[in-house]
């Protein structure tokens, strides 16, 4: 009897030992696709309704439904990512020469509006037509600036590259999502019901309601921010708005990012010396383009879980850090499930539903 129990003991190490390799092992392979993987997952999941009406309107046909979402995916997301991504690569150079002759022919004279600046001005004054006289003094202004600058864009054209390689892939793997998410999400509710319980639904409701509140908080920002940003270029009449638009729904996405395009369009306007649109463009961009992330972005998240503002703010940089440039809206979404979840387990543990 002892032996046998031994003997039993012995096949369900051996069992646990097998299955812990085997889940090691498909780690392993999966690592160098787990921010595709899971990118898919969130975007598939936050999509579904619209992959569901694309299969009515195709006779529940399942392929052709999924194939039909991945090119709306690629077309909506990947190419203009990579679009960007290659345009800023090219003009990298161009705009290093620019520079170059700029500081080579020497620096114009001051606008007369930064004499006139409040406190500051006699002083910018002074100091801009010194460094405009000296050319030495202007290349040793180059050599600190434009190196830092040439690195920034080469890193972020860099990082584009790679999100919309991760994208592409995401798509890719998308499909599958798509075509058999019916019987992905049935196993993935048996195994919570297995695990949790009672807790299931709720589990399977906490984190819908977050995933969706999460990226449609952070693209409809996005999107509503471009839109605001493109109007304000418009109607300044700013060089490239369209582009700037753009890019202002890419850098939406950081919590800083926005402010960088239109304040540099504020400079701009203003050294050209138009600055009845400089006051407009930076009254646009603080009260429209800024304002809407403070407006639209809490209204949409709150829907769906209240995620404190730190958690945002830690979760695009670490996942920018993470999982590279689709960690910018990984990263909170992440965050947000780990922190409703838990928010969860602590309610239902204060009322008694789970153990302590």
């Amino acid at each position: 009897m002892e032996n046998h129990r031994v003997e039993k003991r012995f096949e369900q190490f051996v069992q646990i030992a097998a299955i812990t390799l085997l889940v090691l092992g498909c780690l392993l392979v999966l690592r160098p696709f787990v921010t595709a993987l899971l990118c898919a997952a969130v975007v598939c999941f936050s999509s579904w309704p619209l992959y569901r009406r694309l299969e009515g309107a195709v006779g529940g046909r399942r392929t052709p439904a999924a194939l039909l979402m991945t090119l709306l995916l690629i077309v909506i997301v990947v190419l203009p990512v990579a679009v960007i991504a290659v345009n800023l690569a090219d003009s990298t150079t161009a705009l290093v020469d620019r520079t170059h002759s700029f500081f080579a022919q020497g620096m114009p004279g001051p606008p007369e509006w930064v004499r006139k600046t409040p406190l500051v001005g006699e002083a910018l004054d002074t100091a801009w037509r010194e460094t405009a006289l000296s050319k030495e003094k202007a290349f040793e202004l180059l050599k600190k600036v434009l190196p830092s600058m040439q690195n920034a864009l080469v890193q972020l054209g860099l990082a584009l590259g790679e999100g919309a390689i991760q994208l592409a892939l995401a798509a890719f793997i998308g499909f599958f999502f798509y075509r058999d998410g019916v019987a992905l999400i049935a196993a993935v509710r048996a195994l919570l019901r297995h695990v949790a319980g009672d807790l299931a639904e709720s589990l399977l409701l906490t984190i819908g309601g977050t995933v969706n509140g999460v990226i449609y908080g952070i693209i409809g920002t996005a999107l509503a921010q471009g839109a605001a940003a493109t109007i304000g270029f418009l109607i300044a009449r700013v060089p490239g708005a369209l582009l700037l638009g753009v890019l202002t729904f890419f850098f939406s996405m950081l919590p800083v990012g926005p402010p960088l395009l239109w304040g540099g369009a504020v400079v701009w306007l203003a050294y050209q010396g138009e600055m009845g649109w400089a006051i407009f463009m930076a009254l646009w961009g603080f009260f429209v383009i800024s304002g809407i992330d403070n407006v639209i972005k809490p209204l949409i998240i709150s829907r769906g879980s209240s995620l404190p503002f730190v958690l945002v703010f830690l979760g695009v940089f670490g996942g920018a850090l993470g999982f590279g440039f689709v960690g910018i809206f990984l990263g909170p979404t992440l965050l947000a499930v780990g922190f409703s979840l838990l928010r969860l387990w602590a309610q239902n543990s204060v009322a008694g539903n789970l153990p302590d």
